[in-house]
């Protein structure tokens, strides 16, 4: 079966090769396309009931100097093509004349398009033209994105625009307005499919809304596989400390995270609150100094600056960090070094950063958001609190540092739920299964 795989991000496997960096987002990605390799290498495997021989080919997004290029590795077919990410709200056209050229080299049976939200999804479908071969496979949803963008921001936050928002046409206001055009491209993507995969209840109301008519497939995700070893071993972390793995736009909440800081500080005085990702508050504490051009009122943004007036407001210099961009070696040293991990967004389907953070064990205290509820048990496998309801939030941060055998408890029952949820077995698995169930 010849499978062509449409992804987001550029795969490690290609960037290695050529000497390019690359994110390290999107892990599973790695995981499933490792096991796909090993699969089609093990002559043994072949035997096994169930297996399915995969000749595979990668498309992705590439850097303006690689061009549309095709390189054989390893018997996979890697194809480029250059995409505007800095502006995905722009359609462009050319995209689905360099898919029908892919298409036309590669003559895929099923074409799998990790995520919705890119205008290169809505390109596949319109070069492919065939819906019942098409799998989309829902990662973030724009729709959902856009509506709840805002998080509960201050009025005057929302409208305000920096010399930077206005150099770049970014305010706030216009982020959520791309996110809407995006959500439209979207809605085009799951109407043109006949194939989904999801794994949350709310990923399956909001693309049933869209495509009734679509095949709705469960599949679970796949981690990086460095995740799957390791403990999280509460004699061996930093006391008082929380971890949230991104803050640089209002949906991951940062600003819940830093309002809900006094409560936490008054009863634990040395807490601190790392912060990984992309910093757009400078080195607020920062263990990697961030080097700009130009002083800070040029590049702040209207979010940034509400970020840093909090911080100043509530008296947290010292007890905020902002770690950077950290590969996922780092993550994993972070994530055991914490006290808890938290994911305070208005909007999620399924985070990555907490699937991986349970599967270390790590406690964890979540916002009841879009499908998180369906990841984490409350009161079994960490806590759940409601979006956006910060003295909520400080309440379960503080009692999971509060209870040292709670903590652990919620832990190691996070530990074997994500181990189910994420087994690279099972999830092997089924990915064959819905291949093989698209071409019967």
């Amino acid at each position: 079966m010849r499978v062509l795989w449409l992804c987001n991000i550029m795969l490690p496997a290609f960037a290695e090769s050529e000497g390019l960096p690359y994110s390290n987002r999107e892990g599973w990605l790695s995981g499933s396309f490792d096991r796909i390799l090993l699969e089609n290498a093990n002559g043994g495997a072949r035997q096994r009931d169930g297996f399915l021989n995969i000749d595979l080919g990668v498309c992705f997004p590439v850097p303006e100097a690689i061009k549309d290029c095709h390189k054989v590795l390893e018997g996979v077919d890697f194809y480029g093509f250059r995409e505007n990410l800095d502006h995905p709200e722009i359609y462009d056209h050319t995209l689905e004349t360099r898919f029908a050229e892919v298409l036309e080299d590669f003559r895929p049976d099923i074409v799998h398009i990790f995520g919705s939200e890119f205008p290169h999804a809505l390109a596949m479908v319109r070069a492919f033209r065939n819906p019942t071969h098409t799998l989309v496979g829902i990662q973030g949803l724009c729709c959902s994105i856009a509506d709840s963008y805002m998080a509960d921001l201050p009025y005057k936050v929302q409208r305000r625009a920096t010399f930077r928002d206005r150099l770049r046409g970014d305010s706030l206001r216009e982020q959520q307005h791309k996110f809407r055009v995006r959500a439209r491209m979207e809605a085009q993507t799951i109407q043109h499919t006949a194939h989904i995969t999801g794994r949350t209840e709310f990923d399956r109301r909001v693309t049933g809304d869209i495509n009734p008519d679509a095949r709705y497939h469960v599949m679970n995700e796949t981690m990086r596989s460095n995740f799957y070893t390791g403990t999280w071993d509460p004699d061996k972390v930093e006391q008082h400390s929380i971890f949230i793995s991104q803050g640089d736009y209002p949906l991951k909440g940062f600003h819940f995270m830093l309002q809900a800081m006094p409560a936490i500080i008054e009863k634990f005085p040395d807490a601190k609150l790392y912060v990984a990702g992309t910093s757009i508050i400078g080195n607020v504490g920062g263990v990697k100094a961030a080097a700009r051009k130009y002083p800070m009122p040029l590049w702040i943004t209207s979010y940034g600056k509400y970020l840093r007036q909090l911080i100043h407001d509530n008296d947290l210099k010292g007890h905020v960090i902002m770690l950077g961009k950290l590969s996922a070696d780092e993550m994993k040293e972070r994530y055991l070094k914490s006290n808890v991990f938290v994911c305070p967004s208005i909007m999620e389907n399924s985070p990555n950063a907490l699937c991986e953070a349970m599967l270390l064990g790590l406690p964890c205290v979540a916002a009841k958001v879009g499908g998180v509820p369906d990841l984490l048990s409350d009161g079994e496998d960490g806590i759940l609190f409601p979006g956006g309801k910060t003295d909520e939030l400080a309440e379960g941060v503080i009692t999971v540092m509060y209870d040292s055998n709670l903590s652990s408890v919620l832990g190691s029952h996070a530990k074997r739920t994500a181990m189910v949820t994420h087994n690279p077995d099972t999830n092997f698995k089924r990915l064959l299964e819905i291949y093989r169930s698209m071409m019967s």
